[in-house]
């Protein structure tokens, strides 16, 4: 290698600043300053003669020969990845940093219970749950692995079905003393619903009152979180996932005869990952966990509010 050409330090950083497509947020992830970032990426292009990114307020977007050089500093960098896992890896307990992005009804309600028994069965194990109401790019390494409530159709990524969950319309015991119980869906129309801001939905399979032929929602939050806590205030009725429903005893299900949505958790990771050993334990142990876990609040909800027969 001659002076010239990159060294693995000038590529972590260039991949970094790629991904970001911004020197601070870049300089966040490095724990450097944009502007040492800035000069390194300007050193980096004199060497090899080439502009790596179009400069705009817009932030800093790879030009045709920073997108070849991505490639290849992608691929860097996953070797660099499989060499540590070969180095640390043991075959009876998981060590080391892994982090999952999540929508967060799941990040809230199951994720916290099955990632602390892993965590239990390998105290050496550091794992970070992001929750985000959004789509996770793992091209962009925002996360070891990602899951989302519908499949993806495009990327370099493995997918496989996590588990399948009901929905249900739920309100308040409080909101049902003062307004009785619904009988029908009709019953519930001309009440106020709580429910997702409907420009900011990101994803078809969350516009759950669409689906049900409810108007738009006067009281209305991007967090599941925040649409969950509106709805035990008594401020109206809204669709919540039955696996949450153990953890707000407040809430009550209606008309679950009439509308029961069907929904399916998918465990995403990017293919390169698929030779991380350690990967590949952890997300084994993560669906197992997940499916039982939804098994098991799910059976609490049917048993505490059975289906007529």
């Amino acid at each position: 290698m001659t002076d010239a050409s990159p060294h693995w330090d000038d590529l972590r950083i260039f991949l970094a600043l790629a991904r970001a497509e911004s020197l601070s947020t870049a300089g966040h992830v490095l724990k450097k300053d944009p502007a040492t970032i800035s000069r390194r990426m300007q050193r980096l292009e004199q060497n090899l003669g080439v502009r790596l990114f179009n400069r705009s307020p817009q932030g800093y977007l790879l030009t045709e020969p920073g997108q070849r050089l991505l490639q290849h500093a992608d691929a860097m960098e996953q070797s660099f990845i499989n060499a540590e896992q070969a180095v640390a890896d043991s075959p009876d307990q998981l060590r080391g940093s892994i982090r999952i992005g999540a929508p967060d009804g799941c990040a809230s309600f199951l994720l916290p219970q099955v990632v602390e028994q892993i965590c239990q069965d390998n105290p050496e194990l550091e794992v970070q749950i992001v929750s985000l109401p959004r789509i996770f790019n793992l091209s962009k390494r925002e996360a070891d692995m990602a899951i989302a409530v519908s499949r993806p159709q495009t990327g370099r990524l493995i997918v496989q079905p996590l588990t399948d969950y009901q929905l249900s319309i739920a309100v308040a015991k409080t909101w049902i003393a003062k307004h009785g119980e619904p009988l029908s869906l009709e019953d519930l129309k001309p009440h106020r619903f709580v429910g997702y801001i409907p420009d900011m939905i990101f994803d078809s399979e969350l516009d759950y009152l669409s689906e049900i032929g409810i108007n738009p929602p006067r009281l209305s939050s991007n967090s599941v979180v925040v649409q969950l806590n509106w709805a035990r205030q008594g401020a109206g009725p809204a669709i919540v996932h039955d696996f949450a429903l153990p953890f707000a005893p407040e809430l009550m299900p209606v008309l679950r005869q009439e509308i029961s949505l069907q929904r399916t958790f998918y465990l995403i990771r990017h293919v390169d990952d698929r030779q991380v050993n350690r990967l590949n334990r952890f997300a084994r142990l993560l669906t197992e966990g997940v499916r039982a876990e939804a098994a098991r609040l799910a059976k609490q909800v049917a048993q505490a509010y059975p289906l007529e027969p």
